[in-house]
Protein backbone atom coordinates (compact mmCIF):
# COMPACT_ATOMS: atom_id res chain seq x y z
CA UNK A 1 0.00 0.00 0.00
CA UNK A 2 1.28 3.47 -0.88
CA UNK A 3 0.61 6.60 1.14
CA UNK A 4 2.08 9.65 -0.65
CA UNK A 5 5.81 8.81 -0.93
CA UNK A 6 5.62 5.98 1.61
CA UNK A 7 5.00 2.29 1.05
CA UNK A 8 3.61 0.01 3.78
CA UNK A 9 4.02 -3.78 3.84
CA UNK A 10 2.41 -6.20 6.31
CA UNK A 11 4.68 -8.85 7.83
CA UNK A 12 3.43 -11.75 9.96
CA UNK A 13 6.01 -13.20 12.37
CA UNK A 14 6.54 -16.97 12.12
CA UNK A 15 8.76 -19.42 14.02
CA UNK A 16 11.42 -19.10 11.32
CA UNK A 17 11.76 -15.37 12.15
CA UNK A 18 12.45 -15.84 15.86
CA UNK A 19 14.98 -17.15 18.31
CA UNK A 20 14.19 -19.88 20.84
CA UNK A 21 12.42 -17.31 23.05
CA UNK A 22 9.98 -16.31 20.32
CA UNK A 23 11.64 -12.91 19.75
CA UNK A 24 12.43 -11.75 16.21
CA UNK A 25 16.11 -12.15 15.37
CA UNK A 26 17.62 -8.69 14.80
CA UNK A 27 18.82 -9.30 11.23
CA UNK A 28 15.27 -10.10 10.11
CA UNK A 29 14.26 -6.46 10.55
CA UNK A 30 16.58 -5.70 7.61
CA UNK A 31 14.74 -8.32 5.52
CA UNK A 32 11.40 -6.68 6.30
CA UNK A 33 12.80 -3.27 5.38
CA UNK A 34 14.13 -4.68 2.11
CA UNK A 35 10.64 -5.92 1.28
CA UNK A 36 9.22 -2.45 1.91
CA UNK A 37 11.83 -0.79 -0.37
CA UNK A 38 11.19 -3.39 -3.08
CA UNK A 39 7.45 -2.72 -2.85
CA UNK A 40 8.14 1.04 -2.90
CA UNK A 41 9.75 0.53 -6.31
CA UNK A 42 7.00 -1.85 -7.47
CA UNK A 43 4.27 0.61 -6.38
CA UNK A 44 5.78 3.03 -8.89
CA UNK A 45 5.59 0.55 -11.76
CA UNK A 46 9.11 -0.84 -11.57
CA UNK A 47 10.96 -3.81 -10.23
CA UNK A 48 14.68 -4.41 -9.90
CA UNK A 49 14.85 -6.43 -13.14
CA UNK A 50 13.09 -3.74 -15.16
CA UNK A 51 15.36 -0.96 -13.85
CA UNK A 52 18.42 -3.11 -14.61
CA UNK A 53 17.17 -3.92 -18.10
CA UNK A 54 15.85 -0.47 -19.09
CA UNK A 55 18.14 1.91 -17.21
CA UNK A 56 21.21 -0.32 -16.87
CA UNK A 57 21.45 0.24 -13.12
CA UNK A 58 21.04 -1.69 -9.91
CA UNK A 59 20.08 -0.26 -6.55
CA UNK A 60 22.34 -1.51 -3.75
CA UNK A 61 22.45 -0.71 -0.05
CA UNK A 62 25.46 1.40 0.85
CA UNK A 63 24.78 1.85 4.55
CA UNK A 64 22.19 1.26 7.25
CA UNK A 65 21.84 3.03 10.56
CA UNK A 66 19.29 1.13 12.62
CA UNK A 67 17.86 1.49 16.11
CA UNK A 68 16.09 -1.42 17.76
CA UNK A 69 13.52 0.00 20.15
CA UNK A 70 11.25 -2.88 21.20
CA UNK A 71 11.05 -6.58 20.35
CA UNK A 72 8.67 -8.18 17.90
CA UNK A 73 7.37 -11.60 18.87
CA UNK A 74 5.96 -14.76 17.37
CA UNK A 75 2.58 -14.22 15.64
CA UNK A 76 2.79 -10.41 15.67
CA UNK A 77 1.47 -8.66 12.57
CA UNK A 78 3.88 -5.84 11.79
CA UNK A 79 3.99 -3.07 9.24
CA UNK A 80 7.28 -2.25 7.51
CA UNK A 81 7.47 1.14 5.83
CA UNK A 82 9.80 2.75 3.32
CA UNK A 83 9.73 6.47 2.66
CA UNK A 84 12.11 8.20 0.28
CA UNK A 85 13.35 11.34 2.03
CA UNK A 86 16.25 12.41 -0.19
CA UNK A 87 17.60 11.79 -3.65
CA UNK A 88 20.59 13.28 -5.41
CA UNK A 89 22.80 12.07 -8.22
CA UNK A 90 23.04 8.32 -7.48
CA UNK A 91 21.98 8.26 -3.83
CA UNK A 92 18.54 7.62 -2.36
CA UNK A 93 17.95 7.92 1.38
CA UNK A 94 15.02 6.07 2.92
CA UNK A 95 13.44 6.48 6.32
CA UNK A 96 12.25 3.02 7.33
CA UNK A 97 10.18 1.86 10.27
CA UNK A 98 8.85 -1.37 11.70
CA UNK A 99 5.62 -0.90 13.63
CA UNK A 100 3.38 -3.14 15.71
CA UNK A 101 0.08 -1.25 15.64
CA UNK A 102 1.09 2.20 16.95
CA UNK A 103 4.30 1.01 18.68
CA UNK A 104 7.55 1.64 16.84
CA UNK A 105 9.85 -1.38 17.10
CA UNK A 106 12.75 -0.34 14.87
CA UNK A 107 13.75 2.60 12.71
CA UNK A 108 16.51 2.95 10.16
CA UNK A 109 18.09 5.33 7.72
CA UNK A 110 19.01 3.32 4.64
CA UNK A 111 21.26 4.78 1.96
CA UNK A 112 20.88 3.13 -1.44
CA UNK A 113 23.17 3.89 -4.35
CA UNK A 114 22.74 3.19 -8.03
CA UNK A 115 25.48 1.24 -9.77
CA UNK A 116 26.06 0.21 -13.35
CA UNK A 117 24.93 -3.31 -14.22
CA UNK A 118 28.13 -3.86 -16.21
CA UNK A 119 30.81 -2.90 -13.67
CA UNK A 120 29.07 -2.08 -10.37
CA UNK A 121 30.51 1.44 -10.38
CA UNK A 122 28.40 4.24 -8.98
CA UNK A 123 26.25 6.05 -11.56
CA UNK A 124 23.68 8.80 -11.38
CA UNK A 125 19.95 8.31 -11.56
CA UNK A 126 18.66 10.03 -14.68
CA UNK A 127 16.12 12.81 -14.41
CA UNK A 128 13.83 10.70 -16.61
CA UNK A 129 13.99 7.74 -14.21
CA UNK A 130 13.35 10.08 -11.27
CA UNK A 131 10.31 11.42 -13.09
CA UNK A 132 9.14 7.90 -13.99
CA UNK A 133 9.46 6.95 -10.30
CA UNK A 134 7.37 9.98 -9.35
CA UNK A 135 10.18 11.46 -7.29
CA UNK A 136 9.69 15.14 -6.51
CA UNK A 137 12.36 15.66 -3.88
Amino acid sequence: MTVENKTLVSVRIYHEDTDSGGVVYHANYLRYMERARTEWLRDRGFDHDRVAREAGILFVVRSVEIKFLRPARLSDLLVASAELVKINHGLMVFDQRIMNHDVELARATVRVISVSVSDFKSVGISDQLKQDLGVNL
